[in-house]
């Protein structure tokens, strides 16, 4: 496994995404492993920007940004379309990659990106940060402990307000529609919590024939023995993130189970046929923990395969779901 030529993993940020700036950039902040070495922008006043508050070099262009000696790895916040080739000209510059969710758009270019990362003994970690919180951990426990019984169906739902005009989801070629950038959220818990082998029984995406993209959607999955996940996204809604197990004796539902702030305590409730309970459950921050993950992934060897198998399991879906889903043009 390769070694950071630092005592610390020196980072380079390909992208001054807003998430980048609220979420990621403060958890690799505190993270004493991490430095930020050189921030990436098309514009050098708002690379200026980033390293102002977080450190590092301003670099004006992505390609500058593989060429910099003093980068080990790259955090790559980019649209969702732009992902397998920053990845791929990342890997091939030798340096380690974490991208945000989806790791590519296509299930291809995400099979060979893990296999060109492999063969080439470099990490790469595809960001559903939600993975990293305990709370689901907390569910899992609860499930094992027979809380709800035999477990007999899963839902989810991820959705959001309109977004102003030209935001980036809006845009085909770059950002890809509500699905590409949220909807596989609720896939990737259904995976989480029903296992790899589900299959797509059916989709509906609503489509803007003008803007070329998917506004929003349901689809409906099963594993092999019929216990069926029903799913919900898109950004024509209020705001909704959340996810429920319904089993023979109970209904488990967590709310807010994607985005929680790191001060946030999430309440599990469990409600049976006479009586309900509420347990709330330690605070965490999921992108801490991601980057702690990822550092110690490249600094220590930590053995992230299997979070790789579960990217691919999740563009070989999500490309399923796209493949069977009733297109309805509005």
């Amino acid at each position: 496994m390769f070694k950071s030529t630092s005592d610390r993993l020196r980072i380079g940020i390909m992208g001054c995404a807003d998430i980048a700036w609220r979420r990621t950039l403060p958890a690799v902040e505190s993270n004493p492993a991490v430095e930020v070495a050189a921030v990436a922008s098309r514009r050098a006043e708002t690379a200026a920007r980033f390293t102002g508050r977080f450190g590092g070099t301003p670099v004006v262009g992505y390609d500058a940004l593989l060429e910099r000696e003093d980068v080990d790895a790259v955090y790559i916040p980019l649209p969702g379309r732009l992902h397998a080739e920053w990845v791929s000209r990342s890997l091939e510059a030798g340096k380690h990659v974490l991208v945000e969710k989806p790791l590519t758009a296509d299930a291809g270019d995400t099979a060979r990106l893990v296999a060109d990362a492999r063969a080439r003994g470099l990490v790469l970690l595809e960001n559903y940060m939600f993975l990293y919180h305990s709370q689901h951990t907390a569910v899992r426990k609860a499930l094992a402990e027979d809380a709800i019984g035999e477990l007999r169906g899963f839902t989810s739902a991820f959705t959001i307000p309109p977004k102003p005009a030209g935001d980036i989801r809006y845009q085909r070629e770059v950002g890809g529609g509500a699905f590409l950038d949220f909807g596989g959220y609720p896939v990737r818990a259904a995976q989480y919590f029903l296992g790899s082998d589900l299959k797509v029984v059916g989709a509906v995406f609503r489509h803007d024939r003008d803007l070329g993209v998917v506004l929003s959607g349901s689809v409906l999955l099963c594993t092999p023995q019929g216990v069926p996940a029903r799913l919900t996204f898109g950004m024509e809604h209020s705001y909704r993130n959340t996810y429920s197990l319904s089993g023979s004796t109970g209904r488990l539902v967590l709310d807010r189970a994607f985005t929680p702030p790191e001060t946030y305590q999430p309440v599990m409730r469990i409600e049976r046929q006479d009586h309900q309970e509420q347990f709330v459950l330690s605070a965490d921050h999921q992108f801490a923990n991601v980057v702690d993950t990822f550092a110690a992934a490249v600094l220590k060897g930590l053995d992230v395969r299997d979070h790789q198998e579960g990217s691919l399991r999740q563009a070989e879906l999500v490309e399923q779901i796209r493949a069977n889903a009733l297109v309805v043009e509005v």
